[in-house]
Formats: structure tokens, sequence, C-alpha cells
């Protein structure tokens, strides 16, 4: 067996870099799977770091293949939480790796592996995220209200505002099923999720779990303000 050294790629023309970029783009693109320089390096002829090299950066590699840039800096674990409650909701259903592509993702989850350890570890700090205890603050009506509204109480221990994480909780809660007419996005596409008030804020309700119902967008502005039957 002959012994030879490995090629020498710092002399290989642009042309060749960006055409085998491209080829590694669509190939991964078959599987779902986003190009980034762990995975070029994979399956690459050269690799990210002659890529970086040639055109100062991986993204600006990326850039001249006109491919385009998946892989963000910086992205706070509370985007990417959002992010993972967006897809969820929208499936009616915990995701799996391979529902967070684009458009219904915006972050991969090679992103959530890279930043939890993994997939796994990625679903479980957002359980625990959502099951956080936001506590229950005492609020007062602004006078005007008070006279307008005779069955509202002087003082409120919630804000109107349902918060992300609560809005989640019930959406889960109710099997991500409208509780007035049974729409779901499990069972029909692009049926949209609201959570809502069940005696209404107006009428003294509190913003509290137990007050708390999913409708579905047509029954829950069919209903006003009025009380449920």
């Amino acid at each position: 067996m002959k012994f030879e050294l490995e090629k020498f790629h710092r002399n290989t023309n642009e042309k060749d870099l960006l055409e085998d970029l491209r080829r590694s783009y669509h190939l991964l693109k078959k599987k779902n799977m986003p190009l980034t320089y762990r995975s070029y390096d994979e399956i690459g002829i050269y690799s990210s770091a002659t890529m970086t090299a040639r055109f100062g950066s991986w993204n600006n590699a990326l850039a001249n293949a006109q491919i385009e840039i998946n892989e963000e800096k910086n992205i706070s674990d509370k985007d990417l939480f959002l992010n993972l409650e967006q897809v969820w909701t929208a499936l009616g259903r915990q995701p799996v790796t391979r529902d967070l592509i684009k458009p219904l993702s915006k972050y991969t989850y090679q992103t959530y592996s890279e930043r939890f350890g993994s997939w796994r570890r990625a679903l479980e700090a957002f359980v625990e995220y959502i099951n956080e205890d936001e506590g229950i603050s005492e609020i007062y009506d602004e006078p005007e209200l008070q006279k307008d509204v005779s069955e509202v109480v002087q003082k409120r221990r919630t804000t109107r505002n349902i918060s992300d994480r609560m809005r989640f909780r019930i959406l889960s809660r109710d099997g991500f099923t409208c509780q007035t007419c049974g729409a779901s996005p499990i069972k029909e596409r692009g049926v949209e999720l609201h959570v809502d008030h069940i005696i209404p804020w107006s009428k003294g309700g509190e913003t509290i779990e137990e007050n708390l119902q999913t409708k579905c967008k047509q029954c829950n502005l069919g209903k006003g303000n009025a009380f449920n039957q």
C-alpha cells in the first residue's frame, strides 16, 4: 500500500468550493436537514475551515453560494421556547425533530440539540419553563371602570393579560381542542386556537387557569363578552 498525503485544498478555486456547498445543501435538504458547518464537515469534499479561510466566515461562504443562512447566533432561550410553543400549538401535539423545518419552525432541531445537549433535553427544559410559577399580583381597578361596571370587584388578583406560558398550559390541558365546537389542528389543518376568559374580565373574572379555556378563532370571535352557556 502506497502512503500518500491528503489533498491540499488551499488553492482550490472558488467555483469548485461553492459548487460543493450547493451539492451538500441539496443533499441535506432531501433529508430535511440544514447545511451547517458541522453537517458540511461530514459530507463535504472540503471542510468548513477551508470555506471560512477562503470567504472570511462560514456565513459569507453560504451567501456566496446563494444559500439561505440558517444558523443564527445569540438566540435567547426564551426565543427558542416561544418558537417551540408555536410549533407545538400549530401541530396540536408534541413536535418531533422532523417537524422543525421552515416555515413551521424558525429554528432546526439541531439548534435545540446544540443549546441543550440533545433534543430530549430541550423538550425537558421547555416543559420546565412552561410550568414555572409566574405568581399572582394584586392590582386595583381604575376608578372609572368601577363606576361603569357594577359587577367588577374593587380588588383584582391578576392582570387581564394571559401570559404565553399560561396560554400554552391551557391549550395543553384542553388537548389543543376548542371547548365549544371541538375544532383542533390535530383534526384539521389551519385551525387557529385562542385562550379566553370563561367569566369575562369586565364581569370580574380573573386570569387564572380555572377561568380560562380554549376556543377556536371562530367561536371566540362569536362569543363576544357574554357568559358561556
